[in-house]
């Protein structure tokens, strides 16, 4: 099972290596979406967490145990058909090949199920046709 996590740290939990306790102490996978993590300043991390569901959960207690702010999102890109111009611009910045324009009909692909929601394309866009669903 997967879950799409957002992980708020006090000032003084963030020195602590979250990824590495997550995968060696509850057998659980962390893929990391986006970071914001610095010394002595509040961070912020989003994992895609992958595992059993009782790991899951467990892990998700340990985190919140140690003064750890959970949110569990699922935010997807919403591409506004309407608004797009098929450009290509996003299809340049999206790591995985999401976002990808047709070879014959030159119109935007989005394939929902690639997307890790790293948002880079949203500033790319220049008719803010990309946003996020929350």
């Amino acid at each position: 099972m997967k879950k799409r996590v957002t992980l708020t740290f006090p000032r003084r939990t963030v020195q602590m290596p979250i990824t590495y306790i997550l995968a060696k102490d509850f057998n659980v996978a962390a893929n990391i979406i986006r970071a914001q993590v610095a010394p002595n300043r509040t961070g912020k991390i989003v994992l895609e967490l992958s595992g059993d569901i009782d790991e899951l959960d467990a892990c998700l207690d340990w985190v919140r145990s140690r003064d750890i702010q959970v949110s569990l999102a699922n935010p997807e890109i919403v591409v506004d058909e309407e608004a797009c111009v098929h450009c290509g611009l996003c299809t340049g910045v999206c790591p995985t090949e999401a976002l990808t324009l047709d070879p014959k009909s030159f119109k935007l692909s989005f394939v929902r199920s690639r997307c890790i929601v790293c948002e880079q394309c949203i500033p790319t866009c220049p008719v803010q046709a990309i946003s996020t669903n929350l």
